[in-house]
């Protein structure tokens, strides 16, 4: 698994069925600072959506997930889900603010 600030990626056995293809390879957008989360290299990754979760499937050897304000992280041939840190509180559980 790898994370940068709140952004969370993991390893995945495959995209569900049904899942749309995205036009963007953009994990999370930045709303502090408005960076992203994105994967450096468009064409070698397909990024897809389905119930809420998000699926990047690398087919290029390897691409680089990038942000303004974090260390670069290569991740390698592959399928993966990726996902937002949540913050709690006992009023709301929200997306933290990167």
């Amino acid at each position: 698994m790898w994370r940068q600030g709140d952004v969370y990626v993991a390893e995945a056995k495959k995209v569900p069925a049904g899942a749309k293809v995205l036009p963007h390879c953009t994990l999370a957008e930045g709303e502090v600072t408005g960076h992203s989360h994105r994967v450096a290299e468009r064409d070698g990754a397909t990024l897809y959506s389905h119930n809420g979760s998000l699926f990047l499937v690398v087919t290029a050897d390897a691409v680089t997930l990038i942000h303004d304000e974090h260390g670069p992280i290569p991740l390698p041939r592959g399928t993966y889900r990726a996902w937002q840190q949540r913050e709690y509180s006992p009023e709301a559980i929200r997306i933290v603010r990167d």
